[in-house]
């Protein structure tokens, strides 16, 4: 027996609809989601881990990373050789992944991933919206709004980055990544 999902979604609900394929007469048939037969079970109805009792054979693992943890496992496993995917190529993801990996929510609102822009008013001089190592969408802000920024001087550059340890910055949801990055 297969079991395979696809994600639906009703209003802001995400909803997992499962379909089973192979022989099996207990398992049911698949139909379409909507209003009429959309049902949520109470607590009591809910299954715990312990009453469920599955054969290894019939364990299917589902795959749910996403495109960026694809990418950054592609760069691993090629090393040096490795070269974007051109478009047309089997290993370049669509238009649609593409926008939905890069547009994100931030309390409600759409925000650009990656991308630092100025504070005017807030505790920082700079800010940036990336995905946290949970997946969430966080803000982190970085720099003295209160300095000027020279990095084009090599003695205090060299200083600066010696003392953030820029040789190692850490990752993308800290404040050091993203000041190093700048200087």
């Amino acid at each position: 027996m297969k079991v395979t999902y696809k994600k639906q979604f009703i209003g802001n609900q995400e909803i997992l609809l499962f379909s089973y394929s192979g022989e099996c007469a207990e398992c049911g048939t698949e139909e379409e989601l909507n209003e009429d037969n959309f049902y949520v079970p109470s607590e009591s109805e809910y299954i715990t881990a312990e009453e469920v009792d599955f054969e290894e054979s019939e364990v299917v693992e589902i795959d749910a990373r996403g495109l960026w943890e694809n990418i950054r496992k592609k760069k691993a496993r090629e090393g040096k050789n490795y070269k974007p995917a051109k478009p047309g190529d089997k290993d370049r993801p669509e238009k649609e992944a593409w926008k939905k990996a890069q547009a994100s929510e931030y309390q409600g609102r759409k925000v650009q991933l990656n991308k630092p822009f100025r504070t005017p008013s807030g505790p920082k001089k700079f800010s940036v919206y990336v995905k946290n190592d949970k997946g969430n969408v966080v803000k982190v802000n970085f720099g003295d709004p209160n300095m000027t920024i020279k990095k084009n001087i090599p003695a205090r550059r060299k200083s600066f980055r010696a003392r953030m340890r820029c040789d190692n910055p850490g990752p993308k949801y800290k404040a050091r990544y993203w000041a190093c990055k700048s200087w």
